[in-house]
């Protein structure tokens, strides 16, 4: 007989999500859905806001990567203000940038997915935690929590505080860094280049154990979205997008913050408060792509920096042309651990990290802006319009999660029919199907913000559990 199975919520994400499998008379799963159950609604409640405000009311969208909308939003006022940052202070935002990306990525490996790496799939849910990570790979667990220290101990020199530092302004930044800060985290960076060694050490000796699950998570042809540098290399913070397809050929490239939305559409789904971008010329859905480490590493020539590029060479070698199979984001997630650490080393090892012009000032000499960075999860982009008065009339926030939404709900798919069958459920089959989205380590608090007429309930229930009135949209 046919059935509907629910997992709800899935487990070790950033977030509240569940996925719906149907299957048909034969048990085989015949549909697959990733539904994010939260609304956030940025968007629309930024309007009347003025546009000096909006960094840090963006960094509210997200506890774990605020400072990715920081930049992203700080970039799209800048915009709207006509004004070109100082040197020194676009230096110290990629530093900040790095920094929250290696605790982000140290977040999403160690604790969320490297349960099911160094347990198994199968492992009793009991002990398939951060837990029983620390227990059986002391080591390991040590890289995870150090690195991650690393990173958050970088944003809270620099911007004051871990969590929504507001140390990123339209104009540049709030403060000079002083020496003392510089050495102290010049003195982190032996420490983080022996724990993201160690881990990158460890997964390449067990990547092959997971063969099958390379083969079967979200594993298909597709194109890739990311920003690359003037010389084409990996960049997070001031570069150009550039969108491949599954061989490897360039779609557009160089695309400046202002033009994203010329070739960039959002549609929506009635199962889901997140919108799924998807490239205009190729229409919805084949214009889908994916976003993230993984995006990152297939359209970069080079990383930039000498440990990285050793790393990515190899990566490459992984197949003949782009990487596809998301399994593999595991992987380029630590290789932007390293290229991180490397850059800032670079950054706080340049004299001129200390210069003191580090913002600039305007008013509103434009009613439109864009800014783009690269996110942890991938590609960022805030596009705000104002009024005379620097108000805000409409904003639009295109989320890296949202861009991978397409390739989530594919790769739930590809999973959960090979390897949920029959009337019987095991506890593996289903752990398969939710590390698909782990993979992508998604961040759905970021991701909805229901540009649109999306659908929402509204139930309003009695103190003994009755259902009193229900309203519906959509």
């Amino acid at each position: 007989m046919s059935q509907t199975i629910t997992i709800d919520p899935v487990t070790r994400l950033e977030g509240h999500g569940k996925i719906t499998l149907k299957t048909n008379e034969q048990g085989e799963v015949s549909e697959a859905y990733f539904t994010v159950t939260q609304v956030r609604g940025f968007e629309k409640f930024s309007e009347g806001r003025p546009y000096y405000e909006m960094p840090s009311l963006m960094a509210r969208i997200c506890g774990i990567c605020p400072v990715s909308h920081l930049i992203a939003s700080a970039k799209a006022c800048e915009a709207i203000m006509s004004v070109e940052i100082p040197t020194t202070a676009a230096k110290l935002r990629s530093a900040l940038n790095m920094a929250q990306s290696i605790q982000s990525h140290a977040l999403s490996f160690f604790y969320l997915s490297s349960p099911d790496l160094l347990l198994g799939m199968d492992a009793d849910p009991v002990d398939r935690n951060i837990f029983g990570v620390a227990q059986k790979n002391p080591e390991l667990g040590r890289a995870g929590v150090g690195l991650r220290r690393f990173g958050q101990h970088i944003i809270e020199l620099l911007g004051r505080k871990r969590i929504h530092p507001g140390w990123v302004v339209p104009g540049g930044v709030t403060e000079p860094l002083s020496a003392v800060k510089r050495d102290e985290i010049l003195a982190l960076l032996p420490e983080a280049y022996a724990n993201i060694e160690l881990a990158l050490k460890w997964y390449k000796e067990i990547a092959d154990r997971f063969a099958e699950e390379a083969a079967h998570f979200a594993n298909f042809p597709g194109a890739f979205l990311g920003m690359v540098g003037e010389d084409d290399g990996l960049e997070f913070t001031d570069g150009k997008l550039r969108l491949i397809d599954a061989t490897g050929a360039i779609l557009e490239d160089k695309l400046d913050a202002a033009h994203f939305d010329d070739v960039i559409g959002e549609a929506v789904e009635p199962f889901s408060y997140m919108k799924f971008p998807y490239y205009k010329p190729l229409g919805y859905p084949d214009g889908a792509y994916r976003v993230g480490p993984l995006a990152r590493l297939n359209i970069a020539s080079h990383a930039g920096t000498p440990l990285a590029d050793t790393e990515l060479k190899e990566f490459k070698k992984l197949a003949n042309g782009p990487v596809l199979g998301s399994f593999y984001f595991h992987h380029a997630r630590l290789i932007d651990i390293l290229y991180g650490i490397e850059k800032i080393e670079q950054i706080f090892s340049d004299s001129t990290i200390l210069d003191t012009h580090v913002r600039a000032t305007a008013g509103v000499n434009r009613l439109e802006g864009a800014g783009i960075a690269e996110a942890p999860r991938g590609t960022l982009m805030h596009h705000y319009k104002v009024n005379e008065n620097g108000q805000i009339t409409w904003a639009n926030l295109v989320i890296a999660t949202g861009q991978n939404n397409n390739a989530m709900n594919r790769g739930v798919l590809q999973a959960a029919q090979q390897y949920v069958k029959g009337d019987k459920l095991e506890q593996g089959m289903l752990n398969r199907v939710e590390a698909v989205i782990r993979t992508f380590d998604p961040c759905l608090s970021c991701s909805t913000h229901a540009f649109g007429q999306m659908p929402l309930s509204i139930s309003l229930v009695a103190p003994d559990g009755t259902l009193l009135h229900e309203l519906r949209r959509g």
